[in-house]
C-alpha cells in the first residue's frame, strides 16, 4: 500500500464523491477510480459503497481510514521536524557526562539553553554506568561532556575549558599548611574518589601512576558534597577540579593543594562530526563556555 492510497482515501470521504475528490488531491477522476480499484483488487475485498450518494466505505474502507486518520498526520509532523532540523531551528539533544562536578554548572546551562532553543528536544544522564563515546558513535547520544578524548571515526572533540586538578584536604591535616603535594607524600593517605575505573582519573593517571606511588587506601563517594564532607572530616584527602573547589574554599572546609608542578586538563564536548555545523549544536557549546567563564573560578578558555 502506498501513501498515495492514504491521501486518496481521505479526500473521498472528506468531499463525499470521487469527481471532488479528485479535484483536491489535483489528479483526473479516472486515476482516482483506478487507485481504488487498484486497492481493492490487491486486498481482494470492497472499499467504497459506490451506489450510495454520498459515497460511503464498507467495514474494510472504514480500517483503512482509521489508519490513514493515524498514520498521514504523524508522517506530516515528521516532515515539518526534519525541514526544522534542515533549517537548524530544532533537533534532539541527548547529552552524556563523564565528569562527577560537571552537574554543577551543566545544568545551569540546559535551563537557559532551553529557552532559546524551545524545539531542541533535550535529555541527559550521567556516564557511570555505561560507555559515552561509544554510544554517541551509534547515535544513541548526541554530546558527551569528557575530559577523557578517545579517537573514535566519526566523533569530534570541542574544548570547553582548561582546569587544574588539587587536592583537597582537611584545615587541620599536616600538610594545610603546604602550596603543593607530591606523589610520595600520599602513601599514607586515604584517597577519595568517584566510583570510575583509575584510569579515567586525573590523579592517578597523570600523577599517582607515573611515580609508581599509590595510596594507602582508597574509598568512593558518589557525590562532589559527599567528598568535601569526608574530607573536611579528616576521613581522607580527594582531588578535584579547581572550580569543584572553588565554593568550599571560601568556607574554610578545606585547603586545596596542587598537585606538583601542576596538573591541567581540558573539558571537551564530543559530538557527531556530521552534527558538529548544526546551529542548535554550536549555540550549546557557545553558551556553556559563557555559562562556564562567567561563573567557575580558576578555568581558562582558550580561543576556538
Amino acid at each position: 500500500m502506498d501513501i498515495k492510497h492514504l491521501k486518496t482515501l481521505r479526500a473521498i470521504r472528506d468531499t463525499g464523491s470521487l469527481v471532488e475528490a479528485a479535484e483536491r488531491i489535483y489528479l483526473t477522476q479516472s486515476a482516482v477510480s483506478h487507485q481504488v480499484r487498484e486497492l481493492e483488487n490487491r486486498l481482494n475485498t470492497a472499499i467504497l459503497n459506490r451506489k450510495s450518494r454520498p459515497v460511503s466505505f464498507t467495514p474494510a474502507g472504514q480500517k483503512l481510514l482509521a489508519l490513514a486518520d493515524e498514520i498521514l498526520p504523524r508522517i506530516s509532523n515528521t516532515l515539518d521536524e526534519i525541514q526544522q532540523m534542515v533549517g537548524g531551528t530544532a533537533g534532539r539533544l541527548h547529552i552524556a557526562i563523564e565528569c562527577h562536578s560537571c552537574f554543577q554548572w551543566l545544568i545551569p546551562s540546559i535551563n537557559q539553553y532551553r529557552e532559546s532553543w524551545p524545539e531542541v528536544e533535550l535529555d541527559f544522564s550521567s556516564g557511570f554506568n555505561f560507555e559515552p563515546l561509544p554510544a554517541l558513535q551509534q547515535g544513541l547520544l548526541d554530546l558527551v561532556v569528557t575530559s577523557d578524548p578517545i579517537p573514535l571515526e566519526g566523533v569530534s572533540y570541542e574544548p570547553l575549558f582548561q582546569y587544574e586538578s588539587k587536592l583537597a584536604v582537611s584545615i587541620r591535616h599536616p600538610l594545610a599548611n603546604q602550596s603543593q603535594v607530591w606523589p610520595e607524600q600520599l602513601v599514607d593517605e586515604t584517597l577519595i574518589t568517584y566510583p570510575v575505573e583509575k584510569g579515567r582519573l586525573d590523579i592517578y593517571r597523570e600523577f599517582l601512576l607515573p611515580a609508581g606511588i599509590k595510596p594507602r587506601a582508597t574509598r568512593t563517594a558518589e557525590l562532589t558534597v559527599m567528598m568535601i564532607q569526608l574530607v573536611a572530616s579528616g576521613r581522607g584527602v580527594c582531588c578535584l577540579p579547581n572550580w569543584a573547589l572553588a565554593e568550599y574554599l571560601h568556607k574554610d572546609l578545606i585547603h586545596a593543594l596542587g598537585l606538583g608542578d601542576g596538573v591541567w586538563a581540558t573539558l571537551y564536548a564530543a559530538v557527531r562530526t556530521e552534527q558538529l555545523s548544526s546551529s542548535y549544536v554550536q549555540d550549546f557549546i557557545s553558551s556553556a563556555r559563557e555559562n562556564c567563564m562567567e561563573n567557575l573560578e580558576g578555568i581558562v578558555i582558550q580561543e576556538t
